[in-house]
């Protein structure tokens, strides 16, 4: 394990390295042997990793968005694909679905329209051509609705996972499009013979519009669908009609795929008793009891069912992780993002084989100290029913001190 950690440590210096040398005057064919040395298999993860270092090392913004056309240059070809036994972003609806399919369509109006259209301007500088130049650039600008939905409803969810350089950069470069657009439409809107700078504005925010397409799909989305959860992926889908769609539009609504966890109990035969109440070793409730009891406890309580399945969760007046109940049903390892999967898929197998019946963690948020713990439900059998999640903030508990013996007032 050290030795991955070793290389992968060794690999970001050098990357850092190498894009430092870019921005101080080297070219990219001087520096093109020992990056292809280097670079085999990287991951779009290592290249946000590397970004966020230059920042923290004291590199503007501006500096690694001045070099964003040329890093994407070095890297093309060499990005790994990431394979995953299911991909829900293959879905149309799916917001990455989505935006690949409006890139499908940006490449459309770019290569089959305004292009083209460039030569004859070229060819002919007729009131026609500047017309439909014009004509193909108010078009193109709907590639705003394309980037404000990635800046105002992906790049959020990427900052709270500490993903902050590569939105920033991105955003940057969206702008400098954006404002490339902008500069081909007044000129073309107001035409008095600037020929020159037509074509240069034209063929730079064409150039550009190609480029962010290649850096959306094989740096941006592959970094997001390894770091982001099913059910954040579904509060993007819901929210984008808000800002709209570039060229087209989805094709379906995408939903994850959930167990409905109440026909299942029906279908288990599973019901309360005659009389309403729910029977346990050592009395009977209500189920308006049993609710407000766990909703009055000072934990949040998660519970996945032994195939997989969340079942419950508590609803305290304080929670430590907000769940939407849009989660009831979904399989445990669609709640979490994928870099985490894996610890969860261990721990309902460590306790399915009967290997553990608890597992712990602790962490430290904002103010809180979070102990999360994980426990084996079993029946007096012994046999496993499913995974229960307990979290508390136990900061308030480690500071008390001495003895309290009388009421509050």
């Amino acid at each position: 394990m050290s030795e991955i950690i070793n290389n992968r440590e060794y690999r970001q210096k050098v990357l850092k390295e190498l894009i430092t040398e870019l921005h101080n005057g080297k070219s990219v064919e001087e520096i093109k042997s020992r990056f292809e040395k280097l670079i085999e298999g990287i991951s779009p993860s290592e290249i946000s990793e590397m970004e966020q270092a230059l920042i923290m090392d004291g590199m503007p913004v501006a500096e690694i968005q001045r070099l964003c056309d040329v890093h994407a240059a070095v890297f093309k070809g060499s990005i790994e694909e990431i394979h995953r036994p299911q991909k829900p972003e293959e879905a149309p609806g799916h917001p990455v679905h989505t935006f690949k399919l409006e890139n499908r369509e940006l490449e459309k109006l770019v290569n089959d329209r305004i292009k083209p259209h460039i030569e004859n301007f070229i060819n002919t500088n007729s009131q026609d051509s500047i017309n439909t130049l014009l004509e193909d650039f108010n078009l193109l600008w709907e590639i705003d609705k394309h980037y404000s939905r990635k800046e105002n409803l992906l790049f959020p969810f990427m900052e709270k996972y500490g993903i902050t350089a590569p939105p920033k950069v991105m955003w940057g470069v969206d702008d400098e499009i954006r404002a490339s657009i902008k500069d081909a439409r007044k000129l073309l809107s107001s035409y008095t013979g600037e020929k020159e700078q037509v074509i240069e504005k034209a063929n730079e925010a064409a150039n550009r519009v190609i480029e962010m397409i290649f850096k959306e799909e094989n740096i941006l989305f592959p970094m997001v669908l390894e770091t982001l959860a099913e059910d954040e992926w579904l509060k993007m889908a819901e929210e984008s009609g808000e800002i709209g769609y570039c060229l087209t539009e989805p094709k379906a609504n995408w939903k994850p795929v959930r167990v409905n966890v109440e026909g299942k109990v029906k279908a288990e035969g599973e019901q309360p008793s005659n009389d309403g109440y729910v029977t346990f070793d050592a009395g009977i409730l209500l189920p308006e009891e049993i609710n407000a009891m766990f909703n009055t406890l000072p934990i949040d309580i998660t519970y996945v069912d032994k195939d997989g399945a969340v079942k419950y969760f508590s609803q305290g007046k304080e929670r430590i992780f907000v769940r939407p109940k849009t989660i009831i049903g979904r399989k445990v390892e669609n709640c979490h993002p994928p870099a985490s999967v894996h610890i969860v898929e261990k721990i309902v197998e460590d306790f399915k084989s009967g290997k553990k019946d608890h597992e712990d963690f602790w962490i430290k948020m904002g103010g809180k100290y979070v102990y999360i713990r994980y426990f084996a439900v079993r029946n007096e059998k012994g046999e496993y029913l499913g995974t229960m999640e307990v979290t508390q903030d136990i900061k308030p508990i480690q500071e008390l001190t001495g003895e309290k013996r009388l009421m509050s007032e």
